[in-house]
């Protein structure tokens, strides 16, 4: 069951673009501040992040598992939303890393051993020195959760809200991530992709992953006629069902 869990964890951990370099903290820069600390075992040694689809908070776990390799501690990264075909004795063992991070908390909501089991996890790691740091899509009382102790467990540390992030800083963020694969992406052209496509960043991070591939393979640049054209930016604003479902929330 370990050996399963560890290669299903290093899959999901393996996208270079999930670290801290890559993530545009904005008015998080003091929650991505803390959560170095806490991977370094320097600060918080329990930390809970809150925050809508596509906000950030699986880039940011994902990032404290890179950063903690490069720190040569253990960590694991555990999307649980991914895990339910599994069972909770996933569990056991993990008190002996350095850090863990949980992700998709709401997934395991009013599932009693699901909730027990990250209780009694929760409880070694703290009793063990290391650092839980968990995120979910809402503050710990308003998930659902249906184990009076674990709410409790989840507010003793730090609950950071992740702040959303407003056009500009999208604009921002799409051209940071095509400057990091090498793309010129201009502000007209950056604009013109919030402007016709959904504005959900794991929306717009598949769109300019698309726009990437496209361009490599037709050895075009990017402009509004070449991202109308393979977006199919047809109507003032797409739906882009096509690149929802090849999505992997962010």
């Amino acid at each position: 069951m370990q050996t399963l869990l560890a290669q299903l964890t290093l899959s999901l951990t393996s996208k270079d673009e999930a670290t801290f370099a890559n993530f545009y903290a904005g008015k998080n820069a003091e929650m991505v501040n803390e959560l170095q600390k806490a991977v370094k075992g320097q600060g918080e040694r329990v930390i809970y992040l809150c925050g809508a689809r596509g906000q950030g908070c699986s880039h940011l776990l994902q990032a404290c598992c890179h950063y903690a390799h490069q720190l040569h501690h253990s960590s694991v990264y555990l999307p649980l939303a991914n895990l339910m075909a599994l069972t909770p004795e996933v569990m056991n063992g993990l008190e002996t890393l350095d850090l863990v991070c949980i992700d998709d908390l709401d997934a395991i909501a009013g599932q009693s051993g699901w909730e027990e089991a990250i209780f009694h996890l929760y409880n070694r790691i703290y009793d063990a020195g290391g650092t839980i740091i968990i995120a979910a899509h809402d503050l710990p009382k308003a998930i659902s959760i249906g184990l009076p102790d674990l709410v409790s467990r989840l507010s003793w540390g730090i609950v950071y809200p992740l702040h959303p992030l407003d056009d500009e800083e999208k604009l921002a963020v799409l051209i940071m991530r095509a400057n990091r694969r090498g793309i010129n992406l201009s502000e007209e052209v950056g604009k013109y992709i919030l402007t016709h496509c959904p504005r959900h960043m794991g929306t717009l991070f598949a769109a300019l992953d698309a726009l990437d591939k496209a361009s490599l393979a037709a050895q075009r640049r990017l402009t509004v006629p070449f991202v109308k054209e393979i977006l199919q930016i047809t109507t003032p604003a797409i739906t882009a069902k096509h690149l929802l479902d090849d999505e992997i929330h962010s």
